[in-house]
């Protein structure tokens, strides 16, 4: 399927686009700016734009109001219209968040229980207890995401609450043709939920479900009755903490955990989604405690098993701490979009990624582990990619069996001896077996 190539360029467009932090029902077309970035996308190298919520909410998109309309702090829906239409002419993927765990207080459905209590006819949407109470003394209880009572949970063993999500659903993908959808909290959502989506997604054909997890064994919901996809939280850690610890050990033993060899491994053949950083967590810029690791970091993203992610900004390398109580340092709006080494580093790994057979399907074996560097391989339909990584400041010579005589750099176009395996300082390479 089509995602199984994909590079993903992340927006969380409330802040791309320097929306007002509370929806106050002001109207603007400030989502269009995303069709002004599309040179930018594709000059990265990414194929497919992941859009975290633009649909009516009270706040930060994931409190919805309505699954229908276009949050108007970003637009009408013609104008996502437009903006999907614009970047599918670019032979650019569109994929939307579909947040189906919760819905904000200013949801339709909650207000009129709000007002009609028991003799609403929406009652059984939600989980209630009219006995009860919450700090918003709306004079019942009712069950929020994580105790978080600002994200009221729906019930969706509810049929006609699954009805009202999978009617969205379809209006979306016939208005905006998307091609794929991301689950938010996917390890929240009830498993006949995911299977009634992965129903609709098979009808479609070709239509990728990439659930948001973050813990556990990741084939709960990566299968073929659920998700496609699924985030990949344990290499997320891993990345950031192998190179400020100087220890590649950590990244290299969750990769043979989840793809290696061995009969035990648990992922081998599943396209989870690879990341530095998204909307949620701290930029990677910010995070690395070395700035030499930072083009390492997308290195090695882009040359592991998994689709590697973007999020907007970070591929000039900017800067963003998560803070207690707010994200909106991770969610900025830049004016415009800008290119340094690091954007050309990024395009040159994505290039190297979707046409490597090896990169995009190829399974994974450890070659090499130092606490300072780090050579696998990945092979697939014949090809074979050996990837050498050295985070040190200072040259290094790896001794590997290459089983073979020569290569070419993918991200260099530079030929390769392998019986010269010094890896210069703070340096990776892909180099693909000629002979």
């Amino acid at each position: 399927m089509w995602f199984e190539q994909a590079v993903v360029y992340q927006i969380y467009p409330l802040g791309f686009c320097g929306a007002p932090g509370r929806n106050g029902g002001e109207q603007s077309h400030s989502i269009t700016k995303i069709k002004d970035w599309v040179p930018h996308i594709l000059a990265t190298g990414a194929n497919c734009v992941l859009l975290n919520p633009v649909f009516q909410s009270d706040r930060h998109g994931y409190d919805t109001r309505d699954y229908f309309t276009v949050d108007c702090r970003l637009g009408t829906n013609q104008d996502l219209a437009d903006v999907c239409d614009a970047l599918h002419a670019a032979g650019i993927r569109v994929v939307l968040d579909g947040v189906f765990n919760h819905v904000g207080r200013g949801f339709w459905a909650f207000q009129d229980v709000q007002k009609n209590r028991w003799e609403s006819p929406y009652k059984d949407w939600f989980y209630l207890n009219f006995d009860g109470n919450t700090e918003y003394n709306d004079g019942f209880w009712y069950e929020g995401w994580e105790g978080h009572n600002e994200l009221v949970k729906l019930n969706l063993r509810n049929p006609a609450v699954t009805e009202h999500l999978m009617q969205a659903v379809r209006e979306w993908a016939a208005q905006y043709r998307i091609d794929g959808l991301r689950l938010d909290v996917a390890y929240c959502l009830d498993p006949d939920f995911l299977r009634t989506l992965r129903r609709f997604a098979n009808e479609q054909g070709d239509f990728w479900l990439l659930g948001e997890t973050l813990h556990g064994d990741y084939n709960r919901w990566a299968n073929e009755e659920m998700c496609h996809s699924v985030t990949n939280y344990e290499c997320y850690k891993g990345l950031y903490s192998s190179f400020n610890s100087m220890n590649l050990f950590e990244i290299a033993h969750s990769l043979n955990r989840q793809f290696g060899p061995e009969p035990w491994t648990l992922y081998k053949g599943k396209h989870l989604l690879s990341f530095a950083d998204n909307h949620d967590v701290g930029r990677i810029a910010t995070v690395l405690q070395n700035p030499a690791h930072l083009p390492l970091v997308y290195g090695l993203l882009f040359a592991m098993p998994g689709i590697p992610a973007i999020y907007y900004g970070s591929e000039w390398g900017a800067q963003g701490a998560k803070q207690s109580g707010s994200d909106d340092a991770l969610r900025p709006c830049f004016a415009q979009p800008q290119q340094n080494e690091l954007t050309q580093f990024i395009a040159a790994c994505a290039k190297a990624h979707t046409q490597s057979e090896a990169l995009c399907y190829g399974n994974y074996r450890n070659l090499q582990i130092t606490n300072r560097q780090l050579v696998f391989e990945r092979c697939a339909q014949g090809e074979r990619v050996i990837v050498a990584l050295n985070a040190e400041d200072k040259p290094f010579a790896a001794s590997f069996d290459a089983r073979a005589g020569r290569g070419v750099d993918l991200l260099s176009g530079t030929e390769h001896d392998f019986a010269q395996n010094e890896l210069p300082p703070y340096s990776i390479a892909y180099w693909k077996i000629t002979d």
